[in-house]
Order: structure tokens, then sequence, then C-alpha cells
């Protein structure tokens, strides 16, 4: 079946044309090279990693940031990028999301000018995967719980602690690890193979199986004193990260959701009962009629949000809202769609289940549903709840 993205109030069209161009040739891309490999990724629960030097041809990673290789686009041509990557798989736009916004991002505004041109250009050009390590086994909501360790031993520091839930851990080259030093969050470059760290797969998911996610841990792991990020200490180096790779989710969700209405439409036109086709049923009618509706505000959302952040107005609040709604709709989108492909919904010959089943994690990380509700609360009242 060919893809229709949906669009009904003609969002596209206020795009610039560069941008509009970006969406198109990341549109070709996933349906003629990633496409044809995720219902088998997903069954043996890998990534595709052979496409990631394809991704850096394309100027995917990074692609806001100037220098080093990166393509310096418009968060908007950005955000389109995420949308139709998640079109293709929640997994594929993690792998961005991780790479640009949780990878390179941290590195090129707070690393020194030696750890730019070491990582940078290998990362934008897809020769180099890099993770991010926030996320501990008993520490998400609360990052500043973090019971990651590490200690100024004079000529060297020296780390210790584990990371859990972590995409890209078991095939990155580089992972970004933030840890207390002296009582203050600080980040570090940990490179494969330092003795000492080992990045064990997690196994046994039910979502997100086209993606590599892994456990990182730290056992008396020897930092050189260049690991150190220098141009940022507390809470609010890895918060700004989040926050970019939050502002992928929500253009994402929308392509998660657009994939699946469209597989449905097309399903319920073709698919007959009663002599008739399933699309002319009132009640599967209903359902198109509130898809539509939750999608097109969401895109609405997502538009906005890249508007504000290009003129660099946009606030933590407002990616807090995006994520939030973008995701929960999505995920409804995707069960209602889930039924309405009866029982071929469960196959991974559709790709609606998948979508499905991929939201579920999406719905939970880089913030929980529940933690941007209390974000939002605070940003209404001025109060924090949570603290």
């Amino acid at each position: 079946m060919s893809y229709k993205a949906l669009d009904f109030y003609s969002f596209d069209s206020l795009l610039r044309e560069e941008e509009l161009a970006v969406a198109l040739e990341v549109r070709r891309w996933v349906g003629e090279r990633f496409l044809p490999l995720v219902s088998d990724c997903f069954e043996q629960d890998r990534f595709p990693l052979q496409l990631a030097k394809e991704m850096g041809a394309l100027g995917l990673f990074g692609a806001t940031l100037d220098g080093w290789g990166c393509a310096g686009l418009s968060h908007m041509a950005y955000g389109l990028i995420n949308r139709e990557l998640e079109r293709g798989d929640s997994g594929l736009r993690s792998f961005l999301s991780v790479q640009s916004g949780l990878v390179m991002y941290p590195i090129w505004r707070f690393g020194s000018r030696e750890q730019q041109d070491q990582w940078l250009p290998r990362l934008a050009r897809g020769e180099a995967i890099g993770c991010f390590g926030l996320t501990e086994p008993d520490h998400g909501s609360d990052p500043g719980g973090m019971e990651t360790r590490a200690e100024d031993k004079g000529d060297h520091y020296l780390l210790n602690g584990a990371k859990m839930w972590i995409t890209n851990g078991s095939v990155a080259d580089v992972a970004v690890v933030w840890a207390k030093l002296d009582g203050a969050v600080r980040g570090f470059l940990v490179e494969r193979g330092t003795p000492g760290f080992t990045a064990p797969l997690q196994k046994h998911k039910f979502s997100l199986r086209a993606s590599v996610t892994s456990e990182l841990v730290f056992q008396d792991v020897r930092l050189p004193k260049s690991a150190l990020l220098p141009g940022v200490e507390g809470l609010k180096g890895p918060l700004s990260c989040l926050n970019q790779a939050r502002y992928g989710i929500a253009w994402g969700a929308v392509g998660a959701a657009q994939a699946c209405f469209d597989e449905a439409l097309q399903y319920q036109q073709e698919r007959r009962q009663f002599d008739r086709p399933l699309a002319s049923f009132q009640l599967q009618q209903a359902k198109f009629a509130e898809m539509l509706t939750a999608i097109t505000a969401a895109q609405a959302i997502a538009l906005r949000l890249g508007q504000l952040k290009d003129e660099g107005k946009v606030t933590p609040a407002q990616i807090s809202l995006a994520k939030r709604h973008n995701v929960a709709m999505a995920l409804d989108v995707a069960r209602t769609c889930r039924a309405m492909l009866g029982a071929n919904g469960i196959s991974l010959e559709y790709q609606t289940g998948r979508h499905m089943l991929n939201l579920e994690s999406v719905y939970t990380y880089e913030g929980t549903h529940d933690i941007h509700t209390l974000a939002l609360g605070q940003a209404v009242t001025g109060i924090a709840s949570y603290s």
C-alpha cells in the first residue's frame, strides 16, 4: 500500500520549500530502506545498524547544529525529520533522538573543542554511535537522586554506578554519562572498551524491539580528566538535552499516528463485510472523525512548537505540553486502529500493532505522562507539587 500522510488542514503548505523537501526525502528513504527491514528487526529484537551511515549521509544526525559536518537546518525541519522517521518506527526516531539531542547536542554545547573535534564529525556521519546515561535502576523521574558517582583522584576520575533503559547503549562508541562529582551533577564522555565499563543488553521487551536497549555498568572506571564536559554543572545540563529529545518526540508521535490512520483507512476501504466496505459503517466513520480531529490538533501543536523553537522563544513547559498531548494522542489512535484491523491487527504484516506497542514506551520515557502533567501544573500555578 502506498502511504498518504494525513494533512487535513494543509499544514505542509505552511512550510518553507526546503523544509518540505527534507520531509519528503526522509519519507522516501523510510519507505525504501527502513520499512522493508523493520518487521524482521522487531521480531529479532535488533536495530538495523547498517542504516546509520545512510542516515548520516542524509544529514539527519545533529541536523540543527552548525559546524563539524552538521546540516544546520531549522528546528522545523528537524521536527519533520522526526515525524517521518517515527512513521517508520519509534525505535528509528529514538536512534536519531539519542544521537542528535542527547549525545551530539551536549558535546556541541558543553564540550571542549577537543571533544567536539574528536566526536562530532564521526557522529554526524553515522560512523560513531552515542548513548546517554541518566536514568538509573532506582531513579527515573527523580534524576537528582542519582547514585552514580565520580571521584576526583588527582590525575583521573573514578566512576562507579549503573544506568538503565539506555537506547543504543550496547552499540555505542561513546556514552554521555551523568554522575555526581563532589555533590554536583557533571557530564562525562565514556568510550567503549574503557576497562570496567560494560553495556549488557536489556532483553524480553514487548516494545521498541527494533531498538537497542541496554544497561550501563561502571565498576571503578578510570577516566582521564579530558573526559569531563567542562561547560555545564548541575541538572540543567541533562535536562536541556532532554528538551531537545522531547521536541523531536512531539513531532515523531504525529508520524506514528499518521501511519496507523493511513493503514486503517486503506484497510477499511478495501475490506468488505455484509457486502459493504467496512469504512461505510457509521461506527467506523465516527472513529475516523475522532482520529482525524485528534491528529490535526497534534499537528497544529507541533507546527507552532517548531515556530517557537526557531524563534528562540520556546519554554520547557511548552515542550512538555506537546510531548504529553501528542504521545497520548498517538497511543489512542494506534489502539483504535489496531481494533479496526480486527485479527490482522496483531500481525506484523501490518504496522499498527507494532506502533501501538512502541508508543507504550514513548508514553513513559523522556518524562512520563504524569510527570509532564505536574510540570504543566507548576507552569500554570507557579507551585511545584513534586518537591
